[in-house]
């Protein structure tokens, strides 16, 4: 495979892992944000909802204490009650009524506060309009043009707004009479912060008509009833509402609210419950985060708080929700509730770890396949390179006895050679030394060719080694004569018959000791022993060559792989030697061992299990 499409592939490859990086990245981000959103409206809907309990609980207090005075007020008053039975008779059950019709306007301005606060959670941005307003410039089609959305966003600190949206007209019309008594709210649609398109939503009324309807008539009753009693009236309060001439239950009402927020904010607050409440809330909106309170006055003093903090710097890095309680007061509200979440987003992220494992899994596994299959070409690559060498080897090494044989055909073809029967002798005799080293060349690609497809045949005789390494090293004692080596032997194991193949073996050693000559930079010094450790026979081989560094000695039983010898170029061979070598040993339950240092020779330690010994047994 080219360079270039190498390269190609890994770009491409490359291109593709770091898209899905991309979009994996992407998911997880909208993800988080999409529950961190989901996480703010909860929060919001909670508080809210505590909000209102308190200020309900609150109501419900103070009309059981109410009940408390006006019970014992009724006993005080008892005897004078019973001079005018049939006028407090008339009374009480104006009373009973009046209070079962405020119970009943109560639990329906609390439903329509109900619907108000679920329409709020839904439509955030939901505007309140009057009735008027409505008829005139909303459903006619033709003034909705004069509608004008004014929207104010403050800043509240750590990626929250106020938004403010303020709904006015531009030209002013004859306002349309409203034709009934509901309520009406706006819904704008933003994008790009300008208004796109907007939709109506209608409530029930305020205030239930009909019972407001009985209530005066009541009332007026009560008024005239008030009248005649006029001169027993025992305290302000009943003298305001005969001599006023007001409605008993607004002066209740107004009594009542003046008399609550006259109330220290410290006593209206009971933290029990708004704590057991909050919990409660947030729990059925499925939000089990721990957080810290902090409750404040009118005047930003802390009246309760469990957030222990006194770095401003580390409260404003908390996510902080906050919403106004006892809102309804005449006044302003007098109080603020603030929660703080320090881990909400650890906590998001942990309920997102249900699928950042399969994708950290899914990643992990297209890295990984991504650095196989590059380790794979670049192998491939470097097979194809190994061959490449070989060819060349092998048709340099095959080319030079062709080329010698073809020289001394030639030589004996001249009349003048082939009468002298010494010059013709020496030609044939080079020619057959050539067609052997031929045929050894052959046989030896045949060799690796046949242990690739594992049709090998190896015998199992018993075979001496000390005789086959004795045979090999006088075989190659011309070949080290020529290269002015020098030879030690110590072929002296005392047990040396194993089970193998005596051809094979040969080669081994043949194989062994020509390597040590050839990669011998001057004259070659081999050293040659054979030994007996328990159950085994072990043969050395050792050199004072070239040797190998630690990563060459890895590779050199690769097929097709030959040490680098720099600028020396008269070490011949097909890198198949050390392969057909390992193989051989293998296959007879031998090992074989490599000791190198560059440049101070090398050791090979081959050893051999002795013929009868177990083969699970090691040295």
């Amino acid at each position: 495979m080219k360079k270039r499409s190498i390269t190609l592939i890994i770009w491409l490859m490359s291109v593709a892992l770091i898209g899905v990086m991309a979009m994996q990245y992407y998911f997880v981000r909208e993800s988080f944000k999409q529950k961190s959103q989901l996480f703010d409206e909860g929060v919001t809907a909670a508080l809210a909802s505590v909000a209102s309990k308190i200020e309900k609980q609150e109501i419900f207090e103070f009309a059981r204490e109410q009940d408390r005075i006006n019970q014992e007020k009724f006993k005080a008053d008892q005897a004078m009650r019973e001079r005018n039975e049939q006028l407090l008779a008339s009374q009480l059950q104006i009373q009973e009524k009046i209070k079962k019709l405020q119970r009943q306007q109560f639990d329906y301005q609390q439903r329509y506060r109900g619907e108000e606060e679920n329409l709020k959670a839904v439509f955030p941005n939901a505007i309140h309009v009057d009735n008027a307003f409505y008829e005139t410039y909303i459903r006619r089609k033709r003034y909705q043009s004069f509608i004008n959305f004014n929207v104010d966003n403050k800043y509240l600190g750590e990626g929250y707004f106020d938004t403010d949206i303020r709904l006015t007209a531009t030209r002013e019309v004859p306002l349309v009479p409203a034709k009934d008594d509901s309520t009406r709210f706006i819904i704008p649609y933003f994008r790009n912060n300008q208004v796109e398109a907007m939709q109506t939503a209608t409530l029930i009324p305020r205030v239930n008509s009909e019972i407001s309807d009985q209530l005066q008539e009541l009332e007026r009753q009560l008024v005239m009833l008030n009248a005649k009693k006029l001169q027993q009236a025992t305290t302000l309060f009943d003298t305001l509402a005969i001599i006023g001439g007001k409605s008993e239950h607004i002066l209740k009402d107004v009594q009542s609210s003046m008399l609550l927020a006259k109330k220290p904010f410290r006593e209206r607050l009971n933290i029990k419950f708004l704590k057991k409440e909050l919990d409660r809330e947030l729990n059925k909106r499925d939000i089990y985060v721990p957080f810290n309170i902090e409750v404040r006055d009118d005047q930003s003093y802390i009246i309760y708080e469990t957030l222990q903090s006194n770095s401003p710097k580390s409260r404003k890095q908390l996510a902080k929700y906050s919403t106004k309680l006892f809102e309804n007061d005449l006044n302003s509200s007098p109080g603020l509730l603030s929660v703080y979440f320090p881990n909400k987003s650890s906590v998001i992220r942990d309920t997102m770890g249900y699928m950042m494992l399969p994708m950290i899994a899914l990643l992990a596994l297209l890295i990984g396949a991504f650095a196989y299959t590059l380790s794979i070409i670049f192998r491939q690559k470097k097979i194809s390179e190994m061959k490449t060498d070989f060819m060349n080897n092998m048709t340099h090494e095959f080319k030079t006895p062709v080329a010698t044989i073809m020289i001394a055909s030639e030589s004996l073809r001249d009349p003048e050679i082939a009468a002298d029967g010494k010059r013709v002798n020496r030609l044939a005799n080079i020619i057959y030394d050539e067609n052997v080293r031929l045929g050894n060349h052959i046989e030896r690609v045949l060799n690796i060719a046949r242990l690739e497809k594992e049709n090998l045949k190896i015998e199992k005789v018993d075979v001496h080694i000390n005789s086959v390494v004795a045979h090999v090293l006088d075989s190659m004692n011309l070949q080290l004569h020529r290269a002015n080596g020098v030879l030690h032997t110590d072929i002296s194991a005392p047990k040396d018959l194993v089970i193998g193949d005596e051809l094979h073996l040969s080669n081994v050693f043949f194989n062994l000791v020509d390597n040590a000559i050839k990669y011998s930079k001057a004259a070659p010094e081999i050293t040659v022993k054979t030994y007996n450790a328990k159950d085994h026979i072990l043969v050395t081989i050792a050199d004072k060559g070239m040797g190998m560094t630690k990563d060459q000695k890895e590779k050199i039983f690769d097929q097709f792989y030959r040490i680098p010898t720099g600028n020396v170029h008269n070490v011949k061979g097909f890198g198949l030697g050390l392969s057909y070598v390992n193989d051989i040993i293998k296959r007879l339950n031998g090992k074989i061992q490599v000791k190198s240092e560059k440049d101070k020779g090398t050791v090979f330690e081959l050893t051999f299990p002795l013929k009868g010994a177990s083969l699970d047994r090691e040295v």
